[in-house]
C-alpha cells in the first residue's frame, strides 16, 4: 500500500519542513501496518463490546419489566405496618424496643380495595374509603367550620417525590375539589408566600413533597389538628426510586415523619395509607405471611 507523502505547512523553513514531513509519515506508516494486523482492534468504540453492552441493558429492562409487583395497601394491616416500620427503623439507623413497637397499632394502616387498580385516575375513589360515609362532608365542602374546621387543616396529606408526580395525582382528585382547592405544597413554580395565602382558607387535601410540607408546618402556616390520613405514593421514578429509597427525599420525608406524624400516629388521630405498587419480593422477605 503506498502511502502519499504529506505538504508541509506555509511559512515553516526547509528543516522544520523536513521534520514534519517525517512525523506525518510514521504515523501514516504505523496505520498501514495496524490495518494488516488482523488482531488489532482501533481506539475508540469498539462494536463488539458495544453490542455486547446492549444486550445487558436490554436484559436488565427486560427483568425490571417482568418484576413481580404487588400493592402494599390491599395486604393485611399487620404486613403493612411491619413494611412501615421495617423502612422506619433502617433509614434512622436504630431498631425500636419490643415495649416501642407494641405502641403501634395495625389500627394506624389504611387498607384499601382490591377491586380498583391504583393509577391516577381512581385515586379519588380509593381515596373515599378511609372517611366512609362522611367523605362528602370531610372532602369535598369549602367553608369553614368554627371549631370544627380551621383553616390550613386538610383531613388528607399526599406526599411524593416530586412536585410532577403531586400534580398527576391532583388530577386524580379533581372530583373531590371542585369546591375546596387542594393546596399543592411542593418548590417548583410555587412561593412560599402563595401557599400561605392559600392555607388561610379552607383546605381539604393537600399534596406536595415532604421539604416544603415541613416547612410551612413549622411556619404554622399548615396545621395537622384534622389530619386522618396520610397518603404515602410509592410510585418508583425512571431510576426506579420510590419516596423509601430517593437520596434527600427519603431522609426528608422521615425528618417530617418524626417531628410531626409519629406522634399523631401513635396516639390513633392519623393513619398511614400506602398508594401504588412495591416488589413483591421486598414486600414477601420483609412483611412474610400472617397465614
Amino acid at each position: 500500500m503506498a502511502i502519499k507523502k504529506p505538504k508541509a505547512p506555509k511559512g515553516k523553513n526547509p528543516q522544520e519542513k523536513h521534520k514534519f514531513i517525517d512525523r506525518k509519515l510514521k504515523k501514516k506508516d504505523k496505520k498501514v501496518k495496524r490495518s494488516k494486523n488482523a488482531n488489532f482492534i482501533p481506539l475508540g468504540d469498539n462494536p463488539l463490546i458495544a453490542e455486547k453492552k446492549k444486550k445487558e441493558k436490554e436484559k436488565k429492562e427486560k427483568e425490571k419489566g417482568s418484576e413481580s409487583l404487588t400493592l402494599v395497601s390491599t395486604a393485611p394491616a399487620a404486613q403493612q405496618l411491619r413494611f412501615f416500620l421495617h423502612h422506619f427503623q433502617s433509614a434512622n439507623g436504630f431498631k425500636l424496643s419490643p415495649l416501642e413497637l407494641e405502641a403501634f397499632k395495625d389500627t394506624c394502616m389504611v387498607e384499601l380495595s382490591q377491586s380498583m387498580d391504583q393509577d391516577v385516575e381512581n385515586f379519588g375513589e380509593h381515596m373515599k374509603a378511609p372517611f366512609e360515609a362522611s367523605w362528602k362532608d370531610v372532602l369535598c365542602e369549602g367553608k369553614l367550620l368554627e371549631g370544627k374546621v380551621d383553616a390550613g387543616c386538610p383531613a388528607i396529606i399526599v406526599i411524593s417525590t416530586s412536585a410532577l408526580r403531586s400534580l398527576e395525582l391532583l388530577r386524580g382528585l379533581k372530583s373531590l375539589t371542585r369546591e375546596c382547592r387542594p393546596a399543592k405544597l411542593f418548590a417548583k413554580h410555587m412561593k412560599v408566600e402563595e401557599q400561605v395565602a392559600l392555607l388561610k382558607g379552607r383546605v381539604n387535601i393537600a399534596c406536595g413533597t415532604p421539604s416544603r410540607i415541613k416547612k410551612l408546618i413549622d411556619m404554622d402556616a399548615l396545621l395537622l389538628s384534622r389530619v386522618q390520613v396520610i397518603v404515602l405514593d410509592m410510585q418508583r421514578n425512571a431510576k426506579g426510586f420510590s419516596l423509601f429509597t430517593l437520596p434527600q427525599v427519603s431522609t426528608e420525608f422521615w425528618d417530617l415523619y418524626k417531628s410531626h406524624f409519629n406522634e399523631r400516629l401513635l396516639q390513633g388521630h392519623t393513619k398511614i395509607c400506602f398508594y401504588g405498587h412495591v416488589s413483591s419480593a421486598e414486600m414477601s422477605k420483609i412483611c412474610g405471611s400472617d397465614e
